[in-house]
């Protein structure tokens, strides 16, 4: 396994073109991080039936909106960013695309390799990842695998884009990538609970509602702040703001008791698993 937490590099020297398939909410942050590494737009084409207002303007700066496949040949990579349940009907639109030097890059959760690679031309070097919503504000985090079609330079270009979104994780086994969805991509919805839950226990404990909601919002933002900026692991924080006899220590007896958060994690990321692999057919 690789990764990638660094700052992405520039993308100014990228040769090729870039076709974008879905300028959805997740197209569009990447399309956004893309342009703030110094990508030109004019190497860009997106292919979006119902293009936002912001992906229309970026049309006058160079962006190629809906062009045919004639008009691209041969581009350096196809990004595949919709929803999993058009699959059938858009991987197959993005074959014509293909060209021999093409790496396509999927970001449809539950699509495996196998089932791309029947849809596309045979012997595309295609990569298969899983990014999450913080991908939206360039905080994300993508876990990666790739055929082995994909040439070095391939997975490189891959990865620069993908790290336009957050940091960068590569995988060699693809059955990873059932855990890793159950864990960054439905993470999220977990941390948003976890505040949603602090909100409701603090109103429950007597504090106004809409206090209760700010100090719950503020907490989980901060701490996620300072786990991201502290080179430290969560248990070592955890312990540092744990006081013997004290409040938090009280707290934690509850949270890390029998039946406490963990093993009801536990559980909940194994559901996600097998929800995972059971989409995935």
């Amino acid at each position: 396994m690789t990764a990638s937490h660094a700052q992405p590099a520039s993308l100014k020297e990228v040769g090729g073109t870039i076709v974008l398939i879905g300028a959805g909410k997740m197209g569009s942050a990447m399309l956004d991080g893309w342009i703030g590494l110094g990508l030109d737009p004019a190497r860009v084409a997106a292919i979006e039936p119902q293009p936002a207002p912001e992906i229309s303007a970026l049309a006058t700066r160079g962006l190629r909106l809906n062009p045919d496949a004639a008009a691209v040949p041969d581009p350096a990579v196809i990004v595949i960013a919709v929803k999993p349940q058009v699959a059938t009907e858009v991987v197959p639109a993005a074959a014509p695309f293909v060209g021999r030097s093409t790496v396509v890059v999927s970001i449809m959760a539950g699509q495996r390799l196998a089932s791309l690679e029947r849809a596309l031309p045979a012997g595309s070097a295609i990569v298969r990842s899983m990014p999450n919503t913080p991908a939206a504000i360039g905080r994300g985090i993508t876990v990666a695998v790739a055929n082995a079609r994909v040439s070095p330079q391939q997975r490189d270009l891959a990865h620069r884009l993908l790290a336009a979104i957050g940091a960068v994780e590569w995988v060699d086994d693809e059955g990873l990538l059932d855990p890793v969805t159950a864990v960054s991509g439905s993470g999220p919805a977990y941390v948003f609970l976890l505040a949603e839950a602090l909100a409701q226990a603090g109103a429950a404990a007597g504090l106004p509602a809409d206090l209760a909601e700010r100090l719950a919002r503020a907490t989980v933002a901060g701490s996620g702040e300072l786990l991201h900026r502290v080179p430290l692991d969560a248990a070592i924080l955890r312990r540092n703001v744990t006081s013997r006899g004290g409040t938090t220590e009280a707290a934690l007896a509850v949270l890390m008791g029998e039946g406490g958060l963990a093993p009801l994690m536990e559980r909940a990321v194994a559901a996600a698993t097998r929800r995972s692999r059971e989409l995935a057919g």
